[in-house]
């Protein structure tokens, strides 16, 4: 089968290219290639291209940038995601559209399901939830896959990073490093993600789905893994997110519950530390022999 991934040089591009191609012919494309707000071109590339699947990373995720340029954010998290799908539903591709698990707002205190009601608290987040509809809406063969906390062997591009490569960096430069334990999520390879997505696109159950890890943990929990498994001597402390100013509201709680995957059977998405340390094992101590210990 052909499928095409776009923002195939990103995060989690990446690992879709690399799961993705064991079994089927894949084409990356990045921006030089399709610019997906502009419909004419996303029209050109996808015509050329003729996959039978479409898998769109592409987004603008600089959460404090959104801010001051919510016309931006919305043209491709939005736009974007309205163009793609309108073009998938002309040419017959199926689309696979991947949102966050931002778009909630953190008072449950839960597990989020795909039944709870979403509500964004941040321009980033009403963008990403725009386009979910749009996918949703606009193509009648397409899943939305949100994640959370996502991490991977690419750095992710526009931010220049991720939380563990973050962590190292501090960990490098600063006397002590200070993690908040009050914001809770659950931490997932784009590795897996790629993986399960695989088994999604195989079925013809389209909709919405989650696709994060099990379990949940805090941010600073998150760090201490990464401290235990890296033998990282900075001292590492819990702090709160009180003790940081806060740029942009976010969900305090934003934990996925992989409900319409386990309904299908298909839910191959394994515990957050085992994947992380497993992670961290084969993909960042190897790469990282300045890591200060």
């Amino acid at each position: 089968m052909k499928l095409a991934v776009i923002g195939s040089n990103g995060q989690l591009g990446t690992d879709l290219m690399e799961v993705l191609s064991l079994e089927h012919d894949v084409t990356g494309l990045n921006h030089n290639d399709i610019e997906i707000t502009d419909i004419n071109s996303v029209r050109n590339a996808l015509s050329a291209v003729k996959p039978s699947i479409l898998l769109n990373t592409a987004a603008y995720h600089i959460v404090p940038e959104a801010e001051k340029f919510p016309e931006k954010a919305f043209q491709i998290n939005g736009i974007g995601a309205l163009n793609l799908a309108k073009v998938s539903q002309e040419l017959g591709i199926r689309l696979v559209h991947y949102s966050t698990d931002y778009v909630f707002d953190g008072a449950k205190q839960k597990p989020y399901t795909e039944d709870d009601r979403p509500n964004p608290l941040s321009v980033y987040a009403n963008t990403k939830l725009s386009g979910e509809y749009f996918a949703l809406n606009y193509c009648e063969r397409s899943y939305v896959i949100r994640v959370s906390g996502i991490y991977g062997k690419v750095p992710c591009r526009a931010k220049g990073g991720n939380f563990i490569t973050t962590m190292i960096k501090l960990a490098n430069e600063k006397p002590e490093v200070r993690v908040v334990n009050d914001e809770i999520l659950t931490p997932t390879p784009t590795y897996d993600i790629a993986k399960n997505t695989a088994v999604l696109i195989n079925t013809d159950a389209f909709g919405l789905y989650h696709m994060s890890c099990e379990g949940e943990v805090s941010w600073y929990e998150f760090a201490k893994v990464i401290w235990e498994t890296l033998q990282l001597k900075t001292p590492l402390y819990a702090a709160s997110v009180k003790d940081f100013p806060l740029v942009v509201k976010r969900p305090f709680y934003s934990v996925l519950e992989n409900k319409s995957l386990n309904k299908l059977g298909i839910n191959q998405m394994p515990q957050w530390k085992e994947a992380l340390k497993k992670f961290l094992v084969s993909e960042v101590k190897p790469n990282y022999p300045t890591v200060r210990s």
